[in-house]
Order: structure tokens, then C-alpha cells, then sequence
């Protein structure tokens, strides 16, 4: 958690971190009220995620793939920004491509995290 008044983040600095890691989310700011991260997914995984707590918004940085939100799909990509609701059922599906997401949760991240 920061103190600071404010912060600055390049994405291509905090891309260029994330291939180093194993994990498929780097949390990279978390306050009181919100958290970012990035999230990747390779061509052909699975999505393991389940329902947060929080609301949450994907942007789409790059690849293809799927998103179902309960019982409706929608196909993203680049540019995609994607809205959820706290406690919805949501996976990225049909991953065609290596997908790289921007990540903001609601009130400081997702729970247990």
C-alpha cells in the first residue's frame, strides 16, 4: 500500500515485469479504494478465476479470447473495456491469443489477495 499523494506507472515498464513472473497477476498499486494489476492468460489456458467481491474493469491491452459473465459471451480484444459486477460467475474462454489485461478492482482488490 502507498502513502503517496499520487504515483506514475508506465505500462510498458510494468509489461516488461510481469513476463518475469509466474503468476498470471501482478498487483502494482493497491490503496483503501482500489486496486490494479496486470493479468495474462496464454493462448489456449484456462481461466481459473472465480466471482470477486468487488466491481472490476479489464482493458483489453492485447490478444483475443472470450469473456462469459454468467450466461452471456462476448468476444475482446485490443481496446475491449470490460465492466463486472462484484460476485458475477466470469471467465475468459476460447483464448486465441496470449491476452494481457489491465486490471482495476473496487475497493482495494480482490479478497484474499
Amino acid at each position: 500500500m502507498t502513502t503517496s499523494a499520487w504515483q506514475v506507472f508506465e505500462l510498458a515498464q510494468l509489461i516488461e515485469k510481469k513476463k518475469s513472473m509466474a503468476a498470471p497477476y501482478f498487483e502494482f498499486l493497491r490503496v483503501p479504494a482500489l486496486s490494479c494489476g496486470l493479468y495474462t492468460l496464454a493462448a489456449g489456458s484456462k481461466d481459473l478465476q472465480g466471482p470477486h467481491e468487488e466491481d472490476e474493469v479489464y482493458y483489453v491491452i492485447s490478444g483475443r479470447a472470450r469473456l462469459r459473465v454468467d450466461d452471456t459471451e462476448h468476444a475482446v480484444g485490443p481496446g475491449s473495456l470490460l465492466y463486472v459486477r462484484a460476485t458475477s460467475e466470469h471467465s475468459f474462454i476460447e483464448i486465441e491469443e496470449d491476452t494481457t489485461l489491465l486490471v482495476f478492482f473496487a475497493s482495494g482488490g480482490p479478497s484474499g489477495s
